[in-house]
């Protein structure tokens, strides 16, 4: 029945995973339901015992050679590991594998990879939660979500199928792009909303009146928890995407700055019409994005 499931899917029998964090351990969950044999990496001998007591995966080991004989490998690292990958973990992947990340910057990463890996194949699932760790994995959090693919000319075109049935195979539509273009709308819709997040927690925290500022940690409730929840994120991750993805940021960045400025004009102007415009405008846009 398990390689029933594995044949439909057009994924191997048996898969590598590097990391068992939220997006790691959540691939662990799904491939196994899928029918695959999953394999696990971990950098800590702790998190490869919790990784076995929640199921995330078959086996696991903090040695990568145990990823001999695994078909596809799947590098869940954070970026900065993935950016600046162990030896130990370069010569231990199977030549014949399939190997993909899941890093949120795809220029950097190839850059990286490409000479690394014969059958390397940059991509990136687009799912989430604030969760973070061994303890976030769950299953079908890639269901309904963009999973895309950046290949190059020079991609193996049997590595870029595995890699689009796997997006396929746990749910998720997959796009094939450009890294270039990958990496400057996620600097949009990622990258910059970390930073705006972080300027605007940064900004209500500065505040000099005691007494204001105790309110405001009162009051805040959804909205502010909705807008500010990526700037509270992992400071290590927002810090490796604006220092791979740089140019694509300052120009997100800038755009950003240019509306606020139109804002604080129109309201210094008392342009209440303008303003109600713009707010119509906005609000026409983001059904848009979700």
């Amino acid at each position: 029945m398990q390689r029933e499931k594995v044949a439909l899917t057009g994924l191997p029998t048996t898969v590598g995973v590097v990391g068992l964090g939220l997006i790691g351990g959540s691939l662990g969950l799904d491939l196994q339901a899928l029918g695959c044999r999953v394999r696990g990496i971990t950098h800590r001998q702790c998190t490869a015992d919790r990784a076995l007591e929640r199921g995330l995966v078959h086996e696991v080991s903090t040695d990568p050679q145990a990823l001999a004989g695994s078909e596809l490998v799947i590098l869940a690292m954070p970026l900065n590991r993935l950016l600046d990958p162990d030896a130990a973990l370069i010569s231990a992947l199977p030549r014949e594998a399939v190997v993909t990340d899941v890093g949120s910057v795809k220029g950097a990463v190839l850059a990286t990879w490409r000479s690394l890996h014969p059958r390397f194949v940059a991509s990136h699932p687009m799912a989430g939660t604030a969760e973070a760790g061994v303890e976030a994995g769950l299953r079908d959090l890639f269901r309904g979500r963009p999973w895309v693919v950046t290949p190059e000319a020079a991609t193996d075109p049997q590595a870029l199928a595995m890699v689009e049935a796997l997006a396929t195979a746990v749910g998720s539509h997959c796009l094939v792009t450009e890294a270039d273009r990958h990496d400057q709308a996620v600097a949009l819709i990622s990258h910059v909303p970390v930073l705006v997040s972080a300027a605007l927690l940064q900004a209500v925290g500065s505040e000099r009146d005691p007494a204001v500022l105790a309110l405001a940690r009162q009051l805040a409730s959804s909205g502010f928890a909705d807008t500010t929840r990526v700037g509270g994120g992992n400071p290590q991750l927002g810090t490796a995407m604006a220092a791979s993805n740089t140019a694509a940021v300052l120009r997100g960045l800038a755009a950003y700055r240019w509306s606020l400025e139109q804002l604080e004009e129109t309201i210094l102007e008392g342009n209440w019409d303008q303003l109600e415009s713009v707010l119509r405008q906005t609000q026409s846009q983001r059904p848009d994005f979700l």
